[in-house]
């Protein structure tokens, strides 16, 4: 009997691969879907099926489900807001939108551990990151500012789910704008001050902008946040403050993502 990979069983429907199926049999299986039009349109090869199947499997998704969930994106694998925040959910989280329009996105998440968080992103802070421009963000403000508040929270707020994790529309939005041959603002928030000050004569805030701005790799973000919420916690700066930092850091983790992908 032949052991080589099925895309669809007797019935005809299709067939889940099974957990111990290699690269090399997902890419056959994609390679064959893709002929069938069945696939989503983001995914084109075999390679990407693959590859998206792979992630979905660690997430705990099904076959269909991540092909429809997750998608890949200048080598990076992406997951919507709304699918994010239905697994956060799933995990015991919860969440409310306190406030949405198209101006202002307020949510509440409470981590399955108990911890906090209220995120709130406007289009303020947008224009302050250079998104102001971005025909989403003309044509729907409020969808976009509730993705953001989506993936800012979740993040915020610790949830291992959401670590490395980005809206498909966060990574487009860092891919720099070039309309005119004059210097133009980079999507990213001005994060090195007007005047340099050394460290040691500024305020613990001053210091911790600083840090993001020196910030060289997510990891670096993830230690300045997580700095940033015991600080918080500790009642020496207030959730305003620690929030501050919360968005600068952000911010600086596209910029970071963007350089890579130039880089690449």
């Amino acid at each position: 009997m032949s052991t080589a990979l099925s895309t669809t069983n007797q019935g005809g429907q299709i067939a889940h691969p099974p957990a111990e199926a290699s690269f090399a049999q997902l890419v056959s299986m994609g390679s064959s879907l893709l002929k069938t039009g069945f696939l989503p349109a983001h995914i084109k090869s075999g390679e990407a099926f693959a590859a998206i199947v792979l992630m979905g499997r660690e997430m705990g998704m099904s076959t269909m489900a991540a092909c429809r969930k997750l998608q890949c994106i200048k080598g990076t694998v992406t997951e919507r807001a709304d699918s994010q925040l239905a697994r956060f959910k799933s995990d015991g989280g919860r969440a409310r939108f306190e406030h949405l329009d198209e101006t202002k996105a307020v949510l509440w998440v409470r981590h399955p551990n108990g911890d906090e968080h209220t995120e709130t992103f406007t289009m303020a802070d947008a224009e302050r990151a250079g998104l102001g421009s971005n025909d989403n963000y003309k044509r729907h403000p409020k969808a976009m500012l509730r993705s953001r508040a989506i993936t800012a929270a979740l993040k915020s707020v610790g949830w291992e789910g959401a670590v490395g994790l980005y809206d498909p529309d966060e990574i487009v939005d860092v891919e720099p704008v070039r309309p005119e041959p004059r210097p133009t603002p980079e999507v990213r928030p001005k994060f090195e001050p007007d005047q340099p000050q050394p460290v040691e004569d500024s305020d613990p805030l001053a210091r911790a902008r600083l840090a993001v701005s020196r910030a060289k790799t997510i990891a670096d973000c993830d230690r300045i946040r997580a700095r940033a919420i015991e600080l918080a916690e500790s009642g020496e700066w207030t959730e305003e403050q620690a929030d501050e930092i919360k968005k600068l850091l952000f911010h600086k983790a596209e910029m970071l993502i963007s350089e890579e992908e130039v880089a690449a």
